[in-house]
């Protein structure tokens, strides 16, 4: 059989790294997207009426003839206006003599955000009125004609960045808050990014881009699903999480290399800054290993990484679940800053403080601290409280504050039984300065790393609305959680185990035999990627022997295994072994753009409550529309009617 020439000529691209883009202004955003397109002379005005786009006009067009299309950003006296589109801004001469009235009235009675098309000369701007805010700002377009393709009746908002808009009343006129720059800038980049994924998966390294179902069968375990009714009495399709199933499938049709910009569902209710539905790019590959996977997405991230970001170094550090835990006190930590925790039980084997001695004479027990800088200069005595407070409230957790300088030991009743032996020891293990302050807390090693690990984070927030910087804005930092636990404890029953991400793991190799002695200590082949404390993306290798697949949903994990019979069947078939990993599109192009929330950045999203405020979605349904899917509406029970009765 004979490869196309593609499949033998696989290589890795490097983004080319340009200047960094500080606060978003129309032309440094489209110049940033553009530039990897313009090198293929992008037609943007090609099968429309105008003849240019309103952002690309310099002084190299001079005395050009030209159609433009766009909206009315705003008028000035009604001398000139500033014409827009989604390329940029230009200034557009408003002709004062009698012999252009009909041009002139229809560009000054105009409403601002009207769709108007004009045609005219590219002129010099008068000396001194330049303006080199504006890529276009050298010329203007002397106006011969103008047409008024729609006017724009009173706007609930003005179309501008700065302007304060609610979020409910961005999301009820979507389609108006798309007219932003950054709504412009995210989207577009959102595009570009997807296409260089494309580029390098399909074109450079052969992956295949298949749809997947979006009708498909309840999945056991994860997270909530959608159902859609059938005409069949009682049958429902389940709108699937992820293809995880499909992608597998694909693996054992000899598919080889799998790819897909997926949409994902899941009904997780009212959670913050999370979608109903969102995007993944799903990845699935056979005759691979987690090293293989990782430099995959290493390389992806890498090629399809925007020109105007720091490029995007390689290999990205990799830390275990267990690490992670004990230093951040959390699998997704954000490592663009220090204060990770340090253990110092050996400090105070010897103290006479109550809490720190009954602690460190159990098994598990610990002592634990972060250090946060100049803490006694930016901390209050009101935010000690808070932190003690949070401490108690949330994990019945006692948290003793350090001042290490003795002149600011306010709010600190354990200064006065730490030894000065103890002192010099604790400087030295957490590498401390005068002013700062140690936070200190005591008991089993998870609970207490995962108190400091919520503190640090609360602190970094509070330190840096102070004024300190501890987060560089235009860093990436990047990081490999592996090692995962294979299960966890079911929180409803500890004594039976649930999947720790889903059963389709596989174990790690050295963990095996633990599943038929200990499984709650198998580690599994699980990895996640880690951005700036989020995760962007998780995946592991597979199962592929469908005995241990059976042994670990119907013994383990006490899941019907009939639900799965189509999986369990083809991995009986001659499944190679395979791996893969699901990026969150939306997290990701957040995260780049610097946006507030993933709302930002998906074209039409819902609210925090699962709403499409535009359209007023989900909406009711006539009982006569439900009959043929056999459903009645059980409406909530009025809890007063019933007390009457």
């Amino acid at each position: 059989m004979t490869f196309p020439s593609w499949l033998s000529q696989l290589c890795r691209g490097l983004s080319r790294p340009i200047r960094r883009t500080t606060q978003p202004i129309w032309g440094s955003l489209y110049r940033s997207l553009v530039q990897s397109s313009q090198r293929r002379n992008p037609e943007f005005s090609s099968f429309a009426v105008r003849t240019n786009t309103c952002g690309e006009l310099r002084s190299s067009h001079l005395g050009q003839e030209v159609t433009l299309c766009g909206w009315i950003q705003y008028r000035r006296q009604n001398t000139f206006l500033v014409l827009r589109d989604f390329h940029g801004l230009v200034q557009v001469v408003i002709p004062q003599d009698e012999s252009a009235a009909s041009v002139r009235k229809i560009l000054c009675e105009a409403p601002v955000e009207s769709v108007v098309q004009v045609s005219g000369t590219v002129i010099s701007r008068p000396a001194g009125q330049e303006n080199p805010k504006m890529p276009t700002g050298e010329i203007e377009i002397k106006v011969k004609t103008a047409e008024l393709l729609n006017a724009c009746k009173k706007l609930p908002f003005e179309i501008k960045d700065f302007m304060k808009k609610t979020e409910a009343l961005r999301l009820q006129y979507r389609y108006l808050d798309l007219r932003s720059f950054q709504m412009q800038y995210n989207l577009r980049l959102r595009s570009q990014m997807v296409m260089k994924m494309r580029e390098y998966l399909c074109n450079l390294h052969g992956f295949v881009d298949i749809e997947t179902p979006t009708l498909f069968k309840r999945t056991p375990g994860g997270a909530k699903e959608f159902l859609v009714p059938s005409r069949e009495p009682g049958k429902f399709y389940s709108l699937p999480q992820s293809p995880q199933q499909f992608k597998q499938l694909l693996m054992v049709g000899g598919l080889d290399r799998y790819f897909q910009v997926a949409r994902c569902y899941r009904d997780e209710g009212s959670r913050p800054d999370r979608q109903p539905e969102f995007t993944q790019i799903d990845i699935e590959m056979s005759f691979v290993d987690q090293t293989g996977i990782q430099s995959l997405i290493e390389g992806l991230l890498q090629y399809s990484w925007p020109n105007d970001k720091d490029p995007v170094v390689v290999p990205f550090p990799t830390v275990t679940f267990t690490e992670a835990l004990a230093t951040y006190g959390t699998d997704k930590p954000d490592t663009r800053f220090g204060m990770k925790i340090i253990d110092i039980s050996d400090v105070f084997r010897n103290t006479e403080i109550g809490f720190l001695q009954d602690a460190l004479s159990k098994p598990h027990g610990t002592v634990k601290a972060i250090c946060i800088p100049e803490g006694a200069k930016y901390l209050k005595r009101k935010d000690i409280e808070s932190i003690r407070k949070f401490a108690a409230d949330h994990f019945n957790q006692e948290i003793l504050p350090v001042f290490l300088n003795a002149n600011r030991n306010w709010n600190s009743p354990v200064a006065s039984f730490i030894m000065e032996s103890q002192r010099l020891e604790l400087m030295r293990l957490m590498d401390t300065q005068e002013e700062d302050v140690v936070l200190l807390t005591a008991g089993e090693h998870n609970k207490a790393c995962s108190l400091l690990g919520k503190l640090r984070l609360e602190c970094a927030d509070l330190l840096e609305t102070r004024g300190m910087v501890l987060r560089d804005p235009t860093l990436f930092s990047f990081l490999w959680v592996v090692d995962f636990p294979l299960f966890l404890p079911k929180e409803e029953n500890p004594r039976e185990l649930e999947s720790a991400h889903h059963p389709f793991t596989a174990p790690h190799p050295s963990d095996i035999h633990l599943l038929y002695t200990e499984p709650k200590k198998a580690r599994s082949q699980h990895y996640d990627l880690v951005l700036n404390g989020n995760e962007i993306g998780g995946g592991s290798i597979r199962i592929h022997n469908a005995e241990l697949q059976r042994y670990i949903l119907a013994t383990l994990l006490k899941e019907d295994v009939k639900m799965l019979s189509h999986l369990l069947q083809a991995l009986d078939y001659g499944a190679p072994p395979h791996g893969g990993i699901a990026l969150g599109l939306d997290r990701l192009i957040c995260l780049v753009t610097g946006s507030p929330s993933i709302r930002d950045v998906i074209a039409f999203p819902k609210s925090f409550r699962g709403h499409d405020l535009m359209s007023n979605a989900p909406d009711s349904i006539p009982s006569e529309e439900l009959k043929p899917y056999h459903i009645r509406v059980s409406w909530p029970t009025d809890s007063k009617a019933e007390r009457a009765h």
